[in-house]
Protein backbone atom coordinates (compact mmCIF):
# COMPACT_ATOMS: atom_id res chain seq x y z
CA UNK A 1 0.00 0.00 0.00
CA UNK A 2 1.18 3.43 -0.65
CA UNK A 3 1.96 5.98 1.89
CA UNK A 4 0.03 9.41 2.25
CA UNK A 5 3.01 11.13 1.00
CA UNK A 6 3.37 8.85 -2.06
CA UNK A 7 -0.04 9.90 -2.96
CA UNK A 8 0.38 13.88 -2.44
CA UNK A 9 3.28 13.36 -4.72
CA UNK A 10 1.10 11.51 -7.01
CA UNK A 11 -1.62 14.12 -7.52
CA UNK A 12 1.24 16.88 -7.91
CA UNK A 13 2.46 15.12 -10.64
CA UNK A 14 -0.90 14.59 -12.65
CA UNK A 15 -2.13 18.09 -11.95
CA UNK A 16 1.03 18.98 -14.20
CA UNK A 17 3.93 20.16 -11.41
CA UNK A 18 7.16 18.62 -11.67
CA UNK A 19 9.12 20.47 -9.85
CA UNK A 20 8.51 21.50 -5.85
CA UNK A 21 10.18 24.64 -3.90
CA UNK A 22 10.58 24.23 -0.41
CA UNK A 23 12.53 24.28 2.20
CA UNK A 24 12.69 21.14 4.98
CA UNK A 25 12.01 20.49 8.11
CA UNK A 26 11.04 16.98 9.98
CA UNK A 27 7.29 16.98 9.77
CA UNK A 28 7.27 16.91 5.83
CA UNK A 29 10.73 14.88 5.27
CA UNK A 30 8.40 12.31 4.21
CA UNK A 31 7.32 13.77 1.72
CA UNK A 32 10.71 15.26 0.27
CA UNK A 33 11.82 11.61 0.13
CA UNK A 34 8.21 10.72 -1.57
CA UNK A 35 9.28 13.29 -4.50
CA UNK A 36 12.45 12.03 -5.16
CA UNK A 37 11.08 8.05 -5.30
CA UNK A 38 8.50 9.46 -7.84
CA UNK A 39 10.36 11.80 -9.80
CA UNK A 40 9.96 15.12 -9.11
CA UNK A 41 12.45 17.37 -8.41
CA UNK A 42 12.65 19.05 -4.78
CA UNK A 43 14.11 23.18 -5.69
CA UNK A 44 15.93 24.03 -2.64
CA UNK A 45 14.62 27.47 -1.71
CA UNK A 46 16.90 29.99 0.76
CA UNK A 47 13.72 31.03 2.29
CA UNK A 48 10.71 29.80 2.81
CA UNK A 49 9.04 33.01 1.01
CA UNK A 50 11.12 32.66 -1.76
CA UNK A 51 10.10 29.28 -2.07
CA UNK A 52 6.59 30.88 -2.33
CA UNK A 53 6.98 33.33 -4.71
CA UNK A 54 8.84 30.64 -7.17
CA UNK A 55 6.11 28.17 -6.86
CA UNK A 56 4.00 30.96 -8.49
CA UNK A 57 6.07 31.60 -11.15
CA UNK A 58 6.17 28.11 -11.85
CA UNK A 59 2.18 28.14 -11.52
CA UNK A 60 1.85 31.94 -13.90
CA UNK A 61 4.47 30.48 -16.34
CA UNK A 62 3.48 26.47 -16.91
CA UNK A 63 -0.36 27.54 -16.55
CA UNK A 64 -0.68 24.63 -14.13
CA UNK A 65 -0.10 23.94 -10.60
CA UNK A 66 2.76 25.32 -8.37
CA UNK A 67 3.65 24.01 -4.91
CA UNK A 68 5.87 25.43 -2.16
CA UNK A 69 6.34 23.57 1.15
CA UNK A 70 7.73 24.62 4.91
CA UNK A 71 8.02 22.68 7.82
CA UNK A 72 5.48 23.51 10.70
CA UNK A 73 5.50 26.76 12.53
CA UNK A 74 7.25 29.40 11.43
CA UNK A 75 8.26 27.50 7.73
CA UNK A 76 4.16 28.11 7.30
CA UNK A 77 4.45 31.65 8.49
CA UNK A 78 7.24 32.29 6.38
CA UNK A 79 4.91 31.38 3.67
CA UNK A 80 2.22 33.23 3.98
CA UNK A 81 3.17 36.97 2.71
CA UNK A 82 3.86 34.38 -0.64
CA UNK A 83 0.82 32.90 -0.27
CA UNK A 84 -1.13 36.95 -0.65
CA UNK A 85 1.01 37.26 -3.35
CA UNK A 86 0.02 34.38 -5.32
CA UNK A 87 -3.69 35.32 -4.55
CA UNK A 88 -2.91 38.95 -6.07
CA UNK A 89 -1.88 36.85 -9.68
CA UNK A 90 -4.67 34.63 -8.98
CA UNK A 91 -1.80 31.75 -9.77
CA UNK A 92 -2.51 28.28 -8.92
CA UNK A 93 0.06 27.60 -5.98
CA UNK A 94 -0.95 24.72 -3.65
CA UNK A 95 1.31 25.85 -0.48
CA UNK A 96 1.72 22.66 2.08
CA UNK A 97 2.67 23.07 5.64
CA UNK A 98 4.35 20.65 8.16
CA UNK A 99 2.39 19.44 11.40
CA UNK A 100 3.76 17.41 14.47
CA UNK A 101 1.81 14.34 14.94
CA UNK A 102 -1.89 14.29 15.57
CA UNK A 103 -1.19 12.30 18.69
CA UNK A 104 0.87 14.76 20.54
CA UNK A 105 -1.80 17.70 19.85
CA UNK A 106 -2.39 19.49 23.07
CA UNK A 107 1.27 18.72 24.61
CA UNK A 108 3.80 21.50 24.33
CA UNK A 109 5.65 20.96 20.98
CA UNK A 110 8.53 23.26 19.21
CA UNK A 111 7.19 24.77 15.97
CA UNK A 112 3.51 23.56 17.24
CA UNK A 113 1.00 24.10 13.98
CA UNK A 114 -1.96 23.17 16.00
CA UNK A 115 -4.66 25.58 17.59
CA UNK A 116 -2.34 24.93 20.35
CA UNK A 117 0.87 26.49 18.84
CA UNK A 118 0.73 28.49 15.50
CA UNK A 119 -2.65 27.65 13.99
CA UNK A 120 -0.86 27.62 10.34
CA UNK A 121 -4.78 26.42 8.88
CA UNK A 122 -6.58 29.33 10.34
CA UNK A 123 -3.09 31.81 9.44
CA UNK A 124 -3.52 30.89 5.77
CA UNK A 125 -7.34 31.59 5.51
CA UNK A 126 -7.05 34.97 4.50
CA UNK A 127 -4.40 34.72 1.99
CA UNK A 128 -5.84 31.60 -0.04
CA UNK A 129 -9.09 30.51 -1.39
CA UNK A 130 -9.33 26.94 0.50
CA UNK A 131 -7.14 25.96 3.98
CA UNK A 132 -7.34 22.91 5.75
CA UNK A 133 -5.39 19.96 8.01
CA UNK A 134 -5.64 16.56 7.03
CA UNK A 135 -6.93 15.05 10.42
CA UNK A 136 -7.42 11.96 8.86
CA UNK A 137 -5.94 9.78 5.97
CA UNK A 138 -9.33 8.88 4.86
CA UNK A 139 -9.92 12.45 4.50
CA UNK A 140 -6.88 13.03 1.97
CA UNK A 141 -8.95 12.47 -1.16
CA UNK A 142 -11.87 14.74 -0.63
CA UNK A 143 -9.05 17.55 0.65
CA UNK A 144 -7.06 17.27 -2.65
CA UNK A 145 -10.74 17.46 -4.52
CA UNK A 146 -11.09 20.30 -2.61
CA UNK A 147 -8.16 22.44 -2.77
CA UNK A 148 -7.74 21.37 -7.13
CA UNK A 149 -11.27 23.08 -7.50
CA UNK A 150 -10.23 26.21 -5.52
CA UNK A 151 -6.90 26.58 -7.26
CA UNK A 152 -7.54 25.35 -10.87
CA UNK A 153 -11.17 26.29 -11.25
CA UNK A 154 -12.81 29.85 -12.10
CA UNK A 155 -10.37 33.14 -10.74
CA UNK A 156 -7.91 30.26 -9.35
CA UNK A 157 -5.82 31.29 -6.34
CA UNK A 158 -3.52 29.58 -4.00
CA UNK A 159 -4.54 26.64 -1.62
CA UNK A 160 -3.33 25.64 1.93
CA UNK A 161 -2.75 21.90 3.48
CA UNK A 162 -1.53 21.38 6.80
CA UNK A 163 -0.09 17.45 7.18
CA UNK A 164 0.61 15.70 10.19
CA UNK A 165 3.75 14.01 10.55
CA UNK A 166 1.88 10.96 11.40
CA UNK A 167 -0.80 10.89 8.83
CA UNK A 168 2.18 11.70 6.34
CA UNK A 169 3.77 8.36 7.24
CA UNK A 170 1.04 6.34 7.16
CA UNK A 171 -0.34 4.02 4.26
CA UNK A 172 -3.24 4.55 2.59
CA UNK A 173 -5.39 2.67 0.06
CA UNK A 174 -3.99 4.00 -3.60
CA UNK A 175 -7.28 5.97 -5.32
CA UNK A 176 -7.68 7.82 -8.55
CA UNK A 177 -7.83 11.66 -8.31
CA UNK A 178 -10.89 13.61 -9.59
CA UNK A 179 -11.32 15.94 -12.31
CA UNK A 180 -13.12 18.85 -11.05
CA UNK A 181 -15.98 19.61 -12.48
CA UNK A 182 -16.26 23.04 -14.43
CA UNK A 183 -18.73 24.87 -16.84
CA UNK A 184 -17.39 27.64 -18.74
CA UNK A 185 -20.35 29.83 -18.18
CA UNK A 186 -21.47 32.83 -20.71
CA UNK A 187 -22.74 35.91 -18.61
CA UNK A 188 -26.38 37.16 -19.36
CA UNK A 189 -25.05 40.82 -19.27
CA UNK A 190 -24.01 40.18 -23.23
CA UNK A 191 -26.77 41.60 -24.83
CA UNK A 192 -26.43 44.50 -22.58
CA UNK A 193 -22.87 45.17 -23.01
CA UNK A 194 -23.38 44.87 -26.95
CA UNK A 195 -25.92 47.61 -26.23
CA UNK A 196 -23.93 49.74 -24.65
CA UNK A 197 -20.76 49.51 -27.20
CA UNK A 198 -22.74 50.19 -30.00
CA UNK A 199 -24.54 53.17 -28.38
CA UNK A 200 -20.91 54.83 -27.06
CA UNK A 201 -19.70 57.51 -29.13
CA UNK A 202 -15.63 57.64 -26.91
CA UNK A 203 -15.46 54.31 -25.02
CA UNK A 204 -11.85 53.74 -23.27
CA UNK A 205 -10.95 50.49 -22.85
CA UNK A 206 -8.91 49.65 -19.82
CA UNK A 207 -7.39 46.16 -19.11
CA UNK A 208 -5.97 44.83 -16.12
CA UNK A 209 -3.91 42.17 -14.46
CA UNK A 210 -6.65 39.60 -15.01
CA UNK A 211 -6.80 39.84 -18.90
CA UNK A 212 -3.21 37.92 -18.20
CA UNK A 213 -5.15 35.60 -16.37
CA UNK A 214 -7.47 34.67 -18.82
CA UNK A 215 -5.34 34.98 -21.43
CA UNK A 216 -8.06 37.39 -23.59
CA UNK A 217 -4.97 38.60 -25.86
CA UNK A 218 -6.46 37.85 -29.28
CA UNK A 219 -10.16 38.61 -28.08
CA UNK A 220 -9.24 42.25 -26.90
CA UNK A 221 -7.42 42.85 -29.63
CA UNK A 222 -10.55 42.10 -31.89
CA UNK A 223 -12.85 43.85 -29.35
CA UNK A 224 -10.80 46.88 -29.92
CA UNK A 225 -10.37 46.83 -33.74
CA UNK A 226 -14.08 45.93 -34.45
CA UNK A 227 -15.15 49.27 -32.21
CA UNK A 228 -11.73 51.32 -33.02
CA UNK A 229 -11.31 51.64 -28.87
CA UNK A 230 -8.23 53.65 -27.40
CA UNK A 231 -6.61 50.70 -25.41
CA UNK A 232 -4.76 51.81 -21.68
CA UNK A 233 -3.50 49.35 -19.32
CA UNK A 234 -2.80 49.42 -15.27
CA UNK A 235 0.31 48.83 -14.10
CA UNK A 236 -0.60 45.12 -13.57
CA UNK A 237 -2.48 45.08 -17.13
CA UNK A 238 0.52 46.32 -18.87
CA UNK A 239 1.70 43.86 -21.05
CA UNK A 240 -2.22 42.64 -22.20
CA UNK A 241 -1.98 44.53 -25.49
CA UNK A 242 0.75 45.30 -27.64
CA UNK A 243 1.56 48.78 -27.20
CA UNK A 244 3.02 49.17 -30.82
CA UNK A 245 -0.75 48.87 -32.01
CA UNK A 246 -2.33 52.26 -33.17
CA UNK A 247 -4.71 51.64 -30.71
CA UNK A 248 -2.75 51.82 -27.55
CA UNK A 249 -2.03 54.48 -25.01
CA UNK A 250 0.43 52.81 -22.94
CA UNK A 251 0.08 52.42 -19.38
CA UNK A 252 -2.21 54.82 -17.20
CA UNK A 253 -2.05 55.49 -13.52
CA UNK A 254 1.26 55.10 -12.13
CA UNK A 255 3.79 54.89 -14.41
CA UNK A 256 1.69 55.45 -17.05
CA UNK A 257 2.33 57.38 -20.29
CA UNK A 258 1.87 61.18 -21.46
CA UNK A 259 -0.35 59.46 -24.24
CA UNK A 260 -2.55 58.10 -21.93
CA UNK A 261 -2.82 60.49 -19.45
CA UNK A 262 -3.20 63.27 -22.36
CA UNK A 263 -6.08 61.38 -23.86
CA UNK A 264 -8.10 60.78 -20.82
CA UNK A 265 -7.91 64.83 -19.73
CA UNK A 266 -8.84 65.58 -23.29
CA UNK A 267 -11.94 63.30 -23.88
CA UNK A 268 -14.34 62.93 -21.76
CA UNK A 269 -15.25 58.88 -22.25
CA UNK A 270 -19.09 57.90 -22.34
CA UNK A 271 -18.38 54.14 -21.71
CA UNK A 272 -15.58 52.22 -19.85
CA UNK A 273 -14.78 48.57 -20.70
CA UNK A 274 -13.19 47.60 -17.98
CA UNK A 275 -11.73 43.67 -18.24
CA UNK A 276 -10.04 42.18 -15.10
CA UNK A 277 -9.50 45.33 -13.12
CA UNK A 278 -10.70 46.09 -9.58
CA UNK A 279 -10.05 49.69 -10.38
CA UNK A 280 -7.99 50.18 -7.07
CA UNK A 281 -6.53 53.65 -6.22
CA UNK A 282 -3.11 52.21 -7.74
CA UNK A 283 -5.12 51.58 -11.27
CA UNK A 284 -7.32 54.39 -11.26
CA UNK A 285 -4.78 57.41 -10.82
CA UNK A 286 -5.46 59.98 -13.54
CA UNK A 287 -8.75 57.54 -14.93
CA UNK A 288 -11.32 60.82 -14.34
CA UNK A 289 -9.35 63.11 -15.14
CA UNK A 290 -11.84 63.71 -18.31
CA UNK A 291 -14.56 63.03 -16.12
CA UNK A 292 -17.00 59.56 -14.74
CA UNK A 293 -18.63 57.76 -17.91
CA UNK A 294 -21.89 57.24 -17.83
CA UNK A 295 -21.42 53.62 -18.05
CA UNK A 296 -19.05 51.06 -17.18
CA UNK A 297 -18.70 47.74 -18.64
CA UNK A 298 -16.71 45.33 -16.04
CA UNK A 299 -15.40 41.81 -17.17
CA UNK A 300 -14.30 40.00 -13.56
CA UNK A 301 -14.59 37.15 -11.87
CA UNK A 302 -15.69 39.04 -8.62
CA UNK A 303 -18.66 41.22 -8.32
CA UNK A 304 -17.11 42.38 -4.52
CA UNK A 305 -15.94 45.86 -5.83
CA UNK A 306 -17.90 46.38 -9.08
CA UNK A 307 -19.79 49.76 -8.79
CA UNK A 308 -17.65 50.51 -5.43
CA UNK A 309 -14.72 52.91 -7.31
CA UNK A 310 -17.18 54.50 -9.63
CA UNK A 311 -20.24 55.43 -9.84
CA UNK A 312 -21.13 55.16 -13.16
CA UNK A 313 -24.01 52.80 -14.38
CA UNK A 314 -22.24 49.59 -14.28
CA UNK A 315 -22.75 46.29 -16.42
CA UNK A 316 -21.04 43.40 -14.83
CA UNK A 317 -19.84 40.73 -17.40
CA UNK A 318 -19.09 37.65 -14.61
CA UNK A 319 -17.06 35.18 -15.36
CA UNK A 320 -13.83 34.38 -17.30
CA UNK A 321 -13.19 36.96 -19.93
CA UNK A 322 -12.11 35.43 -23.15
CA UNK A 323 -14.67 33.34 -22.65
CA UNK A 324 -17.51 36.40 -22.21
CA UNK A 325 -15.59 38.50 -24.67
CA UNK A 326 -15.63 35.54 -27.49
CA UNK A 327 -19.21 35.09 -26.93
CA UNK A 328 -19.53 38.95 -27.19
CA UNK A 329 -18.23 38.76 -30.85
CA UNK A 330 -19.76 36.19 -32.01
CA UNK A 331 -22.69 37.35 -30.76
CA UNK A 332 -22.79 41.42 -32.13
CA UNK A 333 -23.53 42.21 -35.47
CA UNK A 334 -21.29 44.74 -36.06
CA UNK A 335 -18.25 45.57 -38.74
CA UNK A 336 -15.27 47.39 -37.51
CA UNK A 337 -15.17 50.94 -38.42
CA UNK A 338 -13.19 53.35 -40.14
CA UNK A 339 -9.63 53.49 -37.76
CA UNK A 340 -9.29 56.28 -35.68
CA UNK A 341 -5.73 58.13 -35.93
CA UNK A 342 -3.94 58.79 -31.99
CA UNK A 343 -0.78 59.97 -33.35
CA UNK A 344 -1.49 63.05 -31.64
CA UNK A 345 -1.39 61.42 -28.74
CA UNK A 346 1.48 58.93 -28.98
CA UNK A 347 4.78 60.18 -28.51
CA UNK A 348 8.15 59.23 -27.25
CA UNK A 349 9.53 59.61 -23.73
CA UNK A 350 12.29 61.89 -22.90
CA UNK A 351 13.27 59.90 -20.75
CA UNK A 352 15.21 62.31 -19.00
CA UNK A 353 13.49 63.24 -15.19
CA UNK A 354 16.51 64.89 -13.46
CA UNK A 355 19.93 66.40 -13.57
CA UNK A 356 22.79 63.96 -14.61
CA UNK A 357 24.74 62.93 -11.55
CA UNK A 358 27.91 61.67 -11.58
CA UNK A 359 28.78 57.78 -12.09
CA UNK A 360 25.15 56.94 -12.49
CA UNK A 361 22.48 56.93 -15.20
CA UNK A 362 19.28 57.87 -15.77
CA UNK A 363 16.98 54.80 -14.75
CA UNK A 364 14.46 55.90 -17.14
CA UNK A 365 17.40 55.66 -19.80
CA UNK A 366 18.52 52.23 -18.47
CA UNK A 367 15.13 51.03 -19.30
CA UNK A 368 15.11 52.36 -22.99
CA UNK A 369 18.30 50.75 -23.14
CA UNK A 370 17.25 47.34 -22.02
CA UNK A 371 14.46 47.60 -24.24
CA UNK A 372 16.62 47.86 -27.35
CA UNK A 373 18.28 44.71 -26.00
CA UNK A 374 16.08 42.48 -25.19
CA UNK A 375 14.24 40.06 -27.59
CA UNK A 376 10.69 41.21 -28.01
CA UNK A 377 9.58 38.04 -26.64
CA UNK A 378 11.39 37.94 -23.86
CA UNK A 379 9.36 37.90 -20.48
CA UNK A 380 9.77 40.70 -17.79
CA UNK A 381 8.49 39.73 -14.11
CA UNK A 382 8.91 43.14 -13.08
CA UNK A 383 9.59 43.08 -8.97
CA UNK A 384 7.95 45.70 -6.75
CA UNK A 385 9.95 49.59 -6.72
CA UNK A 386 10.01 52.27 -8.60
CA UNK A 387 12.24 50.39 -11.47
CA UNK A 388 9.13 48.74 -12.40
CA UNK A 389 6.96 51.84 -12.84
CA UNK A 390 9.82 52.98 -14.89
CA UNK A 391 9.39 50.11 -17.07
CA UNK A 392 5.85 50.36 -17.19
CA UNK A 393 6.03 53.88 -18.61
CA UNK A 394 9.29 53.34 -20.98
CA UNK A 395 9.74 49.42 -22.11
CA UNK A 396 7.42 49.04 -24.81
CA UNK A 397 5.70 45.83 -25.20
CA UNK A 398 5.83 43.83 -28.58
CA UNK A 399 4.45 41.06 -27.75
CA UNK A 400 0.95 40.29 -25.49
CA UNK A 401 1.76 38.51 -22.42
CA UNK A 402 5.34 39.49 -22.21
CA UNK A 403 5.46 41.64 -18.66
CA UNK A 404 3.81 40.36 -15.59
CA UNK A 405 3.40 42.89 -12.53
CA UNK A 406 1.55 43.00 -9.18
CA UNK A 407 0.64 46.27 -8.68
CA UNK A 408 -1.98 45.68 -5.54
CA UNK A 409 -0.31 43.73 -3.01
CA UNK A 410 3.37 44.62 -4.13
CA UNK A 411 5.80 42.47 -1.95
CA UNK A 412 8.95 43.32 -2.61
CA UNK A 413 11.33 40.78 -4.04
CA UNK A 414 8.70 38.51 -4.79
CA UNK A 415 9.37 39.21 -8.78
CA UNK A 416 13.36 37.69 -7.97
CA UNK A 417 11.79 34.67 -7.52
CA UNK A 418 8.39 34.59 -9.82
CA UNK A 419 11.51 34.81 -12.96
CA UNK A 420 13.25 31.68 -11.11
CA UNK A 421 9.99 30.03 -10.74
CA UNK A 422 9.00 30.95 -14.40
CA UNK A 423 12.89 29.92 -15.54
CA UNK A 424 12.36 26.49 -14.04
CA UNK A 425 8.89 25.98 -15.46
CA UNK A 426 10.44 26.92 -19.04
CA UNK A 427 14.08 26.36 -19.18
CA UNK A 428 13.82 27.32 -22.95
CA UNK A 429 11.84 30.51 -22.58
CA UNK A 430 13.81 33.99 -22.35
CA UNK A 431 13.07 35.18 -18.85
CA UNK A 432 14.55 38.59 -17.41
CA UNK A 433 13.97 40.15 -13.69
CA UNK A 434 13.75 43.64 -13.25
CA UNK A 435 14.48 44.29 -9.91
CA UNK A 436 15.88 46.76 -7.31
CA UNK A 437 18.69 46.87 -4.52
CA UNK A 438 15.79 47.05 -2.03
CA UNK A 439 14.08 44.25 -2.94
CA UNK A 440 17.65 42.37 -3.50
CA UNK A 441 18.05 43.02 0.34
CA UNK A 442 15.30 40.92 0.62
CA UNK A 443 14.95 38.19 -1.71
CA UNK A 444 18.65 38.43 -3.19
CA UNK A 445 19.85 35.35 -1.78
CA UNK A 446 17.18 33.26 -3.64
CA UNK A 447 19.40 34.08 -6.70
CA UNK A 448 22.11 31.16 -5.36
CA UNK A 449 18.59 28.31 -6.04
CA UNK A 450 18.68 29.81 -9.72
CA UNK A 451 22.37 28.64 -9.12
CA UNK A 452 21.99 25.56 -8.43
CA UNK A 453 18.92 25.12 -10.62
CA UNK A 454 21.49 25.97 -13.83
CA UNK A 455 18.85 28.25 -14.48
CA UNK A 456 20.20 30.86 -17.30
CA UNK A 457 18.46 33.73 -16.65
CA UNK A 458 18.92 37.46 -15.95
CA UNK A 459 18.85 40.06 -13.52
CA UNK A 460 18.92 43.45 -13.44
CA UNK A 461 19.14 45.62 -10.45
CA UNK A 462 18.41 48.89 -10.92
CA UNK A 463 20.69 50.68 -7.62
CA UNK A 464 20.44 53.90 -5.68
CA UNK A 465 20.85 53.07 -2.54
CA UNK A 466 17.52 53.33 -1.34
CA UNK A 467 13.58 52.52 -0.82
CA UNK A 468 12.95 55.18 -3.62
CA UNK A 469 9.04 54.76 -4.27
CA UNK A 470 8.95 55.85 -0.27
CA UNK A 471 11.97 58.33 -0.41
CA UNK A 472 10.57 60.55 -3.17
CA UNK A 473 6.94 60.22 -1.83
CA UNK A 474 7.84 61.51 1.71
CA UNK A 475 10.35 63.80 -0.01
CA UNK A 476 7.70 65.80 -2.59
CA UNK A 477 4.34 65.25 -0.64
CA UNK A 478 5.56 65.19 2.93
CA UNK A 479 8.37 67.40 2.43
CA UNK A 480 10.81 65.72 4.62
CA UNK A 481 12.73 62.29 4.19
CA UNK A 482 13.42 60.14 6.78
CA UNK A 483 14.47 56.25 7.07
CA UNK A 484 14.70 55.57 3.01
CA UNK A 485 18.00 55.60 2.34
CA UNK A 486 20.74 52.92 3.34
CA UNK A 487 24.19 54.05 4.53
CA UNK A 488 25.87 51.47 3.52
CA UNK A 489 24.32 50.39 -0.03
CA UNK A 490 25.05 46.81 -1.41
CA UNK A 491 27.15 46.21 -4.05
CA UNK A 492 24.85 43.84 -6.30
CA UNK A 493 27.50 42.67 -9.12
CA UNK A 494 29.69 41.47 -5.92
CA UNK A 495 26.72 39.56 -4.33
CA UNK A 496 25.86 37.93 -7.47
CA UNK A 497 29.24 36.21 -7.41
CA UNK A 498 29.62 35.58 -3.90
CA UNK A 499 26.47 33.36 -4.61
CA UNK A 500 27.83 31.84 -7.51
CA UNK A 501 26.19 33.80 -10.42
CA UNK A 502 27.95 35.91 -12.55
CA UNK A 503 27.94 39.70 -11.79
CA UNK A 504 28.29 43.33 -13.50
CA UNK A 505 28.49 46.46 -12.33
CA UNK A 506 27.12 49.71 -14.80
CA UNK A 507 27.22 53.24 -15.15
CA UNK A 508 26.68 53.84 -18.53
CA UNK A 509 24.94 53.13 -21.66
CA UNK A 510 28.01 51.11 -23.27
CA UNK A 511 28.68 49.10 -20.22
CA UNK A 512 24.84 47.89 -20.04
CA UNK A 513 25.13 46.61 -23.59
CA UNK A 514 28.91 45.45 -22.97
CA UNK A 515 27.45 43.38 -19.87
CA UNK A 516 24.52 42.33 -21.91
CA UNK A 517 26.45 41.02 -25.23
CA UNK A 518 28.80 39.39 -22.23
CA UNK A 519 26.05 37.74 -20.45
CA UNK A 520 24.96 35.84 -23.48
CA UNK A 521 28.51 33.70 -23.22
CA UNK A 522 27.52 32.93 -19.40
CA UNK A 523 25.54 29.66 -18.58
CA UNK A 524 23.74 30.04 -15.46
CA UNK A 525 22.15 32.92 -13.94
CA UNK A 526 23.08 36.62 -14.88
CA UNK A 527 22.87 40.35 -12.44
CA UNK A 528 23.63 42.94 -14.27
CA UNK A 529 23.88 46.28 -11.61
CA UNK A 530 23.23 49.15 -12.75
CA UNK A 531 24.06 52.33 -10.81
CA UNK A 532 21.32 54.73 -11.33
CA UNK A 533 20.31 58.15 -10.51
CA UNK A 534 19.38 59.20 -6.74
CA UNK A 535 17.35 62.04 -7.12
CA UNK A 536 15.53 61.29 -10.59
CA UNK A 537 11.54 61.76 -9.69
CA UNK A 538 9.95 57.97 -10.47
CA UNK A 539 6.58 57.96 -12.03
CA UNK A 540 5.14 57.03 -9.23
CA UNK A 541 3.68 60.66 -7.15
CA UNK A 542 0.45 60.71 -8.82
CA UNK A 543 -0.80 58.46 -5.79
CA UNK A 544 0.26 60.94 -3.34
Amino acid sequence: MPKVSSMIVKFMKEKGCTKVFGIPGKPIVPLILAMEAEGVEFVLARHEGGAGYMATGYALQNQSLGVAIGTSGPGGTNMLTAAAQAAAFHAPVLFITGHPPLALSGKALGQDSSMFGTDLVELFKPVTKFSAKVESKEMLRQLLQHAEEQALTGSKGPVHLSVPLDILVSEIDSFEFAVPARDDVISGNIERAIQALEAAERPLLLLGKGAHLSGAYASIQELAERWQIPVVTTPGGKGAFVETHPLSLGALGLGGTEAAAAYVKDRESDLFVVIGSKLSDMSTVGLLAGGEPRKVIQFDWHAEFVGKSLESETILVQGDADTNLKQLLKQANHSALPSIDLSSYVQKETGETAEPETGRLSAARTVQVLRDLLPHDAIVYGDDGSHSFYTIKHFTTHVAGTFRFDDVFGAMGNGIGLAIGAKVAQPDQNIVCFTGDGCLFMHGTEIATAVDADADLLFVVFNNEMLDMVDKGMKYNLGVVTGTRYIKGINAAQFAESLGATGFQCATEAEITEAYEAAKEVAGPVVIEVLVNKEEVPPTLGRG
